[in-house]
């Protein structure tokens, strides 16, 4: 089970290895990289949110009001 961290909904480097199904930083790194999900670096490794791999897989939030096309 991932643990979410409210009301951040952090994915930790222990929940990345567990979706990704590897357990070294470069092949997590690697795994995040080639899904064009964006990713920082922690003191415990690789860290992103779960928005970040909604936004990876097409989904955005429907609860902003403005945002970037309105340029």
């Amino acid at each position: 089970m991932i643990q979410q961290h409210p009301p951040s909904t952090v994915l930790t480097f222990q929940d990345l290895q567990r979706l990704t199904g590897y357990s070294r930083r470069s092949g997590v790194e690697g795994a995040l990289r080639k899904q064009g999900i964006r990713w920082f670096w922690g003191r415990h490794g690789p860290w992103t949110t779960i928005d970040l791999v909604n936004q990876a897989g097409g989904n955005t939030p429907t609860n902003e009001k403005y945002d970037s096309e309105i340029l």
